[in-house]
C-alpha cells in the first residue's frame, strides 16, 4: 500500500460512517491530523456510528469535537481555540464536527480553519430501495452536499479531491465486467442518479477550476462495523432471532462483495496520485474498487449459515424496484496505475464479520 504522508491535513467526510470510519483508523494510525465531519443521522443504529467514534476518540493522540447542527450560526473559530490546535502534537490528532454536508456555512468554516490538503467526501445518503421513498435527504447530502464539497475545493485549492460513487451507476448494464468506459446513462434508482451526478460535476469542476479529482466507484463494501442495512448484515440479524430473510429474484442474483480492507488500501493508493490531465483539459479519473469476482446471492446465504451454525428460514421473492442482477468491477486500471487488486475472500471477509458480530451482540 501507498506510505502515507503525515505532514498535510485530511479532510474526511462521512467519518462516523461505515469506510469514513475505517479510513480516519488508518490516517490516525499513520500519524495524520485528520478532520472528520458527520451528522450521525438515524438512517441506521446511531448507537454503531458512536462506537466507531469512540474507537477514533482512543486511536488519536489528540481528540476535539464541535457541535456544529446546535450551534449552526458560529464559526468553529468561536467554539475551537484554533492556535492551540495548531499548536498541539498535531501527529495522530483528530478533530471531529458534527455537522451536515448540505450547510454552505459548515463547510466553509471548516477549509476556512484547517485549509485541508486532502479532502475524501465520503458522506452521503446510502441505499438503493430507500432513495425510492425519501428522495430528498438524496439531493440535500448527494447533491447539494457535493456540490458544497466541490466550491470549498475551489475556493481553497485543495492537493487531491478523492470521493465516493457507486457501483450502481452502471444500472441495467448487461456486458460485464462493468468498465469505466462503459456509457452509465440509464440508471435504476436516483442513488444511482445522484452518484453518477456527483461524478458529471466533478468532471465539470476539475476542468473549469483545475481540480484533481478521482471518483471510486465501489461494489458492495462488507466488513466487520459494517452497515446494518446491507444484506449480509441484515441475514445475520434475521438468522440469528429466527426470523425469515428476504431473498429477491428468487435467490438468482451475483454481487461483486468487497471487504473494508481492500477498499481503504484503493482508496490510500489513490489519495497521493492526483490525476494528470486526461488529454481534455480536466486532472480527473475514476475507478472501479471491487474483487473482479461477482458471487451467486446463495453462496453467501450458505456461508454465512455456516458460520452462524445456523440454517436460514428462506422467502423468495420477484425482483425488487431499483435493484440490478448482476455487478461485476473490471478492476485493470487499479491494477494497471497502483499494482492493486483487491483480494479478500468471500469466505475469510464473512467469517471476519460474524466473529466481530457475536463480539458486537454479546454472542
Amino acid at each position: 500500500m501507498e506510505k502515507i504522508d503525515n505532514t498535510k491535513i485530511y479532510f474526511v467526510t462521512g467519518a462516523a460512517g461505515f469506510i469514513g470510519f475505517y479510513l480516519s483508523k488508518k490516517l490516525l494510525e499513520n500519524g495524520c491530523f485528520v478532520v472528520g465531519l458527520d451528522n450521525v443521522n438515524d438512517y441506521y443504529d446511531v448507537s454503531l456510528k458512536e462506537q466507531r467514534l469512540c474507537i477514533l476518540e482512543q486511536t488519536s493522540s489528540v481528540y476535539k469535537t464541535a457541535d456544529l447542527l446546535e450551534n449552526d450560526n458560529k464559526a468553529l473559530s468561536e467554539l475551537f481555540n484554533l492556535d492551540d490546535i495548531k499548536n498541539d502534537n498535531r501527529k495522530g490528532q483528530f478533530i471531529f464536527i458534527k455537522g451536515d454536508l448540505s450547510n454552505r456555512n459548515t463547510l466553509k468554516s471548516i477549509f476556512a480553519s484547517f485549509h485541508p490538503d486532502y479532502v475524501i467526501n465520503l458522506a452521503a445518503q446510502a441505499g438503493v430501495r430507500y432513495s425510492i421513498d425519501h428522495p430528498d435527504s438524496y439531493i440535500e447530502s448527494n447533491i447539494i452536499g457535493f456540490y458544497n464539497i466541490l466550491e470549498c475545493c475551489r475556493q481553497y485549492k485543495v492537493e487531491h479531491l478523492v470521493f465516493a460513487s457507486s457501483s450502481s451507476v452502471y444500472g441495467g448494464n448487461t456486458k460485464v465486467p462493468f468498465s469505466t468506459d462503459d456509457k452509465v446513462d440509464e440508471p435504476v434508482s436516483l442513488y444511482a442518479a445522484t452518484k453518477k451526478s456527483d461524478e458529471l460535476m466533478a468532471h465539470a469542476y476539475s476542468k473549469l477550476y483545475d481540480i484533481p479529482a478521482t471518483g471510486l466507484r465501489f461494489f458492495t463494501v462488507y466488513g466487520p462495523m459494517g452497515r446494518p442495512d446491507m444484506a449480509y448484515y441484515k441475514f445475520t440479524d434475521k438468522i440469528v432471532n429466527g426470523q425469515t430473510i428476504q431473498i429477491y429474484n428468487n435467490g438468482d442474483m451475483r454481487r461483486d462483495f468487497t471487504y473494508i480492507d481492500d477498499i481503504i488500501k484503493g482508496i490510500c493508493n489513490v489519495i497521493f496520485h492526483p490525476p494528470i490531465d486526461n488529454g481534455k483539459g480536466a486532472r480527473y479519473k475514476i475507478y472501479n474498487i471491487g474483487n473482479n469476482h461477482p458471487e451467486p446471492l446463495m453462496d453467501m446465504v450458505r456461508l454465512l449459515e455456516k458460520y452462524l451454525k445456523i440454517e436460514a428460514k428462506k422467502e423468495f421473492l420477484p425482483m425488487q424496484p431499483g435493484d440490478v442482477y448482476q455487478t461485476y468491477a473490471d478492476t485493470s486500471d487499479l491494477e494497471k496505475n497502483f499494482g492493486f487488486k483487491p483480494s479478500t475472500s468471500l469466505e475469510e471477509g464473512l467469517r471476519k464479520f460474524v466473529d466481530w458480530y457475536f463480539e458486537y451482540k454479546n454472542l
